[in-house]
């Protein structure tokens, strides 16, 4: 396959099990630059259009590039409320995770645990973790921003919720029964239907309740994924 005007060339050189493909890519330059030149913004499935501005599915608080995915939840933060939250006193730390693509694959099995999540790259910094450290011994509360940062907590946290500095990958599936490390609470958008997403959230507040609150939201017409409304769960 060419893309570009020849600028790449792709040929899949395997099919893997999952579904993936390996691909072998030709290019002159630097690789970042010219996907940036030639490619589209990576959406959801449920995202038909195209989008105009391509930096509105980002979050004002991005830094790193390698994510296939927006963290949604955070799509409603903005610059302004962000400065809000700091002047109430509340810490923000920030957290690295790469979302991949088995974000919007749903579970098949009959049977969860059976259900293999793909590995994803997450990063913790020092001076972060010691923001959620402190905060935790303070008897503050740790609120995640979506999902994302919620698997990175519960990845590296210790039983006693601590976290500390470090880099790694990630495969953790959380579903009803997982005891929660590190997070007391979470802003989250309304995910699809199979998801493990809605089973992260279903471990946190209770597969009934988040039912009933999904009920509400469809009589209510909520937004629902990415562009939509966002829920506070404690």
């Amino acid at each position: 396959m060419i893309f570009g005007e020849g600028l790449l060339k792709a040929e899949i050189i395997e099919v893997m099990q999952s579904g993936n493909r390996k691909v072998k890519f030709e290019y002159e330059g630097i690789f970042n630059e010219i996907l940036d030149q030639i490619g589209l913004m990576p959406l959801p499935p449920y995202i038909k259009e195209k989008l105009e501005d391509k930096n509105r599915y980002q979050t004002v608080y991005a830094k790193y590039e390698g994510s296939s995915a927006a963290p949604t939840a955070g799509l409603h933060f903005t610059e302004e409320l962000l400065e809000k939250i700091k002047q109430k006193g509340i810490q923000i730390a920030n957290v690295t995770l790469h979302v991949g693509i088995g974000t919007f694959r749903p579970v098949k099995v009959e049977n969860i645990e059976e259900h293999r999540m793909h590995t994803e790259h997450y990063e913790m910094k020092k001076q972060e973790a010691e923001k959620i450290n402190k905060t935790k011994q303070a008897g503050g509360r740790i609120i995640a921003v979506g999902t994302t940062s919620c698997r990175v907590l519960e990845s590296i946290a210790e039983e006693n919720g601590m976290v500390k500095e470090q880099t790694g990958q990630t495969n953790i599936f959380i579903y009803p029964g997982y005891k929660f490390k590190c997070i007391d609470a979470l802003i989250t958008n309304f995910h699809l239907p199979e998801s493990t997403l809605i089973m992260l959230v279903s471990a946190l507040a209770g597969k009934d309740y988040i039912m009933q609150a999904y009920q509400h939201a469809v009589k209510e017409k909520y937004r629902f994924f990415s562009f939509g409304d966002a829920m506070f769960i404690q």
